[in-house]
């Protein structure tokens, strides 16, 4: 009996990349492949990658020149760079690794067979021309078997002038809600417990389906896909990400508030708290707006969670200018902030300006803003000091083989004794008796829910 070939993906980025390395997964594996842990075991080396910072399209350039070595010893070995790296350099990446068998962009993920077959052909493939990207009834190889993600709108017709994504996840392309809904039921039916709902930019599901409303909104919004799959049996929590502070809207955040399986939980990038930085961004608010959201979303649900990104020296930002990020972060008080310090990316419009920042000012304000996000964390942790608190069992803790973890419907990290076998997937109220910045700590209190 021959053995079944094997195969390792490693995966940088977003959850969007992480959503597509669990569909490629499961691609691989109707194919007959069988996940190996060791990347340097795999017959199958597949590169899922990020192109939004330096430092990790670097990396993978990294790990390929060792895998690239690897075949020069072992020509049967197949070589795959997905993702936005390989949707922005293309061709070019041949030249510079001709190792390669396959170059592929994220919107080709669902055609990850049939452009194998070309390469076990004998073909060295290029996918990255645009496509319409044809609905997907593959099975993902779910990273989790308590937590799915769900794509319901790909690319993004945005134009930050930071920002690859567009050029290298194409324009925005909704899923019709009957697919979307019947993915959710079919993880429901095989289990799963919560759904987060994905997209580039969620708020703008919609825009590109036909029909519209008699007041004039589009017939199909997210909000409309929110009430659309609320009532699927089986499924206890919903969550989404990303938003866009341009398109976050009040009628969203009182159904938010009205849907008892929407977690008080939301994700929404402010970038920078200066309003002649967020111009130059060409992000389309200003700070105000924000503050408006987030006041709003606190009127509705006073304990909600709020999470964000932001990027520190952005060509010509000035010591004032950063300043009023970091005051906007003390005005809202996040519960997590994703930081990063501007790099600039190719092909976008920053990238070539003229008044860059130094590494050594960048470097500078990142660490200060890290500080500041950490307190932040720290103080918005103290809410939860005795509280009992909902948490969905997902997985043991890897260093505490005592206790599982779970999360919050805050979406704070928590960990309590108990046995995965018997809670995973379970939801357990726990009394919080130790608070951190990032995570908790607790004592369940009475049998898991089953």
């Amino acid at each position: 009996m021959t053995a079944a070939r094997r195969y390792h993906i490693t995966t940088f980025g977003c959850q969007m990349n992480k959503a597509d390395s669990e569909r490629m997964a499961g691609i691989l594996e109707t194919m007959g492949f069988e996940w190996s842990e060791e990347a340097n075991e795999a017959d199958l080396i597949l590169y899922n990658t990020c192109t939004i910072r330096d430092n990790a399209e670097q990396k993978v350039y990294s790990y390929l020149g060792r895998q690239a070595q690897r075949k020069q010893e072992n020509p049967n070995l197949t070589i795959v760079m997905a993702g936005c790296v390989a949707q922005q350099e293309g061709e070019a990446l041949l030249r510079r690794v001709p190792e390669l068998d396959l170059v592929m962009g994220p919107q080709y993920a669902n055609q990850l067979e049939d452009l194998l077959e070309q390469v076990f052909s004998g073909q060295q493939v290029v996918a990255t021309d645009p496509i319409h990207i044809v609905e997907d009834i593959t099975k993902p190889r779910r990273n989790s078997d308590v937590t799915a993600w769900v794509n319901v709108i790909y690319g993004c017709n945005e134009r930050c002038t930071y920002c690859v994504v567009p050029g290298v996840r194409g324009v925005e392309q909704s899923r019709t809600p009957e697919a979307i809904r019947a993915e959710i039921e079919q993880l429901a039916a095989q289990g799963y417990k919560e759904i987060t709902l994905l997209g580039q930019n969620i708020d703008a599901y919609g825009r590109d389906l036909p029909g519209a409303t008699p007041e004039g909104r589009h017939l199909h919004t997210f909000t409309d896909l929110l009430y659309f799959v609320h009532d699927v049996p089986g499924i206890d929590r919903i969550r989404f990400a990303t938003s866009h502070p341009r398109y976050f809207t009040e009628r969203l955040i009182r159904a938010c508030a009205e849907l008892p399986k929407v977690c008080e939980h939301f994700h929404i990038p402010f970038q920078s708290g200066d309003n002649d930085v967020l111009k130059a961004m060409s992000r389309g608010y200003t700070h105000e707006r924000y503050r408006r959201i987030i006041d709003t979303i606190r009127e509705y649900m006073p304990d909600a969670s709020i999470s964000a990104d932001a990027i520190v020296g952005f060509p010509g930002e000035t010591e004032a200018q950063f300043e009023n990020t970091l005051s906007l972060v003390r005005d809202i008080g996040f519960d997590l902030i994703n930081t990063a310090a501007y790099s600039p990316r190719p092909g976008t419009p920053a990238a070539v300006w003229e008044n860059q920042l130094s590494e050594e000012v960048k470097a500078d304000r990142l660490q200060r803003l890290n500080h500041l996000v950490s307190q932040s964390a720290s103080e918005r942790s103290q809410r939860y000091a005795g509280r009992i608190e909902e948490v969905l069992v997902e997985a043991q803790n890897p260093k505490d083989p005592t206790q599982v973890m779970g999360r919050t419907r805050g979406n704070r990290l928590t960990f309590f004794a108990g046995s995965i076998d018997e809670l995973r997937g379970q939801t357990v109220k726990v009394r919080i008796t130790e608070v951190r910045s990032f995570s908790l700590t607790g004592q369940p209190l009475i049998e898991a829910r089953l």
